[in-house]
């Protein structure tokens, strides 16, 4: 049965690919994670992006979608609360201080103190599930790409591997921002390219709110 939808599987696959390369808010977090806090940290940030499409595929297969995108207001709401999480973010890194070399680097891959694994996951999370960008992407993709008459299991199985591209991507972002020799070369200038990463997101966020 599978096989019925190798064609619609293979646009959706390559559209979302391309939409996940492309750089956004979670490129922006998985990189300031893994730079600052190492590289289990920056792990559990892209396994906490993965995590969050799930929230997208749900309430998309489910026809929450459909629902937003023919009730305004609710679609408003989603877009004021995915804007306001990533400005938080985006002052955040804003506000972000000078660290010496032996506090953000202390020659291993251990997270600092101030940030646990268990955090690292959540704002992961929330800065893919809150993402407006995302919904208006996943409303476009599942009705324009998906059959209506596509199968609810196999739509699923469609969202189980963009959870799994999303994660695998972002992992391997945050390997490669958290070697050793990448961490120190940005260390020097930590703080000068989180604020960047900051305006960054900032930005976005500004660009959402003034779509509405």
């Amino acid at each position: 049965m599978l096989s019925n939808y190798l064609g619609e599987f293979l646009a959706l696959a390559t559209i979302h690919f391309l939409a996940v390369v492309a750089p956004g808010p979670d490129f922006a977090v998985t990189i300031r994670q893994s730079v600052r806090f190492g590289r289990w940290v920056g792990i559990c940030t892209a396994l906490g992006i993965g995590a969050g499409i799930s929230v997208h595929v749900l309430y998309t297969v489910l026809g929450v979608g459909a629902l937003m995108h023919t009730t305004p207001w609710l679609m408003t709401v989603a877009k004021v609360a995915g804007g306001a999480y990533i400005l938080y973010l985006g002052v955040s890194l804003l506000r972000s201080q000078p660290q010496s070399a032996l506090e953000g680097d202390k020659g291993s891959d251990e997270p600092l103190a101030e940030q646990t694994l268990l955090k690292a996951f959540t704002t992961g999370f929330l800065t893919n599930a809150t993402n407006p960008k995302a919904t208006l992407f996943f409303l476009a993709i599942f009705t324009t790409v998906i059959s209506a008459t596509t199968p609810l299991k196999v739509q699923a199985l469609y969202g189980v591997w963009m959870c799994f591209v999303n994660a695998l991507w972002f992992v391997i972002v945050a390997l490669f921002f958290s070697s050793a020799r990448v961490r120190v070369l940005f260390m020097r200038l930590g703080h000068w390219f989180e604020r960047t990463m900051g305006v960054i997101l900032i930005l976005f966020a500004g660009r959402l709110i003034l779509s509405m």
